[in-house]
């Protein structure tokens, strides 16, 4: 039997075990994976709308402590922000597309979700460090 038999087999046998999670279960794991996408750095509107105001709530809470904390506190925000958003996204695609109710390790699963967003972020300063791209000039005097 050929591994499309296989698959095809699996979707039209009526057992339990190859039926989708609960109904419950799989609207939670939708709504983590929009969620998750809307903060994600994957949207690339979404900064003005989520992020930026997320990160600078984040950077006023920081700088009532001190106030040169403002501007550092917004960059880890921000920073925090898509990492909360790739992570969302993470827990929401295995609640929707994880067919079997298994056990699931979630330090694993965070530590796999935190070490692939800071290796993403790594990357694209990497890119930018190199002039591969080039991020927006707003502050320019032209």
């Amino acid at each position: 039997m050929t591994n499309i038999e296989k698959v095809e087999q699996e979707l039209l046998d009526p057992n339990p075990e190859n039926l989708p999670k609960t109904i419950l279960q799989r609207l939670r794991g939708g709504f983590f994976l929009v969620i998750g996408y809307l903060l994600s750095p994957l949207c690339w509107w979404n900064d003005l709308i989520f992020n930026l105001p997320i990160a600078y709530a984040f950077g006023y809470v920081c700088s009532l402590f001190a106030p040169k904390l403002l501007m550092p506190g917004v960059i880890i925000g921000y920073w925090l922000s898509n990492i909360i958003g790739i992570l969302l996204m993470q827990a929401g695609a295995i609640d929707v597309l994880q067919k079997k109710n298994q056990e699931r390790n979630l330090k694993k699963e965070l530590l796999t979700g935190l070490v692939s967003s800071t290796a993403y972020t790594f990357l694209i300063l990497a890119l930018i460090q190199f002039h591969i791209i080039e991020p927006p000039n707003f502050f320019s005097a032209s």
